[in-house]
């Protein structure tokens, strides 16, 4: 794809969402199933099923996906996605790279081991390994235009509101 054929592509959407705000709100939705025996919750994901479970640092035994990692896999995903829509749209010459991230946490929060130890990641680097010719003013407005519209980026840098309902049902 080329930024003609992004352009294109988006062009419809984006004259749509400017003249009727209200139907660029999209909500995404996400849904889990606890299992009955194990400490594991399966998520399908509309493209694979991924069954999360204990990370080994909580007891866990490794054999299933960890949220964490998960959470990561999200950044690393948007952000690659979001850096290739960038470099389509702007010409930028991008031959190939790695995007990884990476977290520290520290499991006495979790575990309840510690009070002071914060419960989640204290800090995540994201990195950009590109194959690329183009000046550094090129790659910095690059990497400017990925951070700004990365919505995984922009969400663990700005948090959602964030809220939480419980239904119960009798067995």
């Amino acid at each position: 794809m080329n930024a003609d054929d992004l352009r294109a592509l988006q062009a419809p959407l984006k004259d749509r969402y400017k003249a009727e705000p209200e139907a660029a709100i999209i909500t995404l939705k996400a849904r889990g199933d606890l299992d009955a025996e194990s400490v594991v919750c399966r998520v399908d994901t509309g493209k694979a099923l991924v069954e999360a479970g204990l990370h080994p640092a909580t007891g866990g035994t490794g054999a299933f996906a960890c949220s964490g990692n998960m959470l990561l896999d999200a950044l690393v995903a948007c952000a690659g996605v979001t850096l290739k829509a960038v470099a389509t749209a702007i010409g930028f010459d991008l031959r190939g790279g790695v995007v990884s991230a990476e977290g520290d946490l520290d499991f006495r929060g979790t575990l309840g081991v510690a009070k002071d130890a914060p419960v989640g990641f204290r800090a995540i680097r994201l990195t950009f390994d590109l194959e690329t010719s183009e000046p550094q003013e090129r790659i910095d407005q690059l990497v400017k235009l990925t951070e700004r519209y990365c919505v995984v980026y922009q969400t663990l840098a700005r948090p959602a509101d964030l809220g939480l309902t419980v239904r119960t049902t009798a067995a």
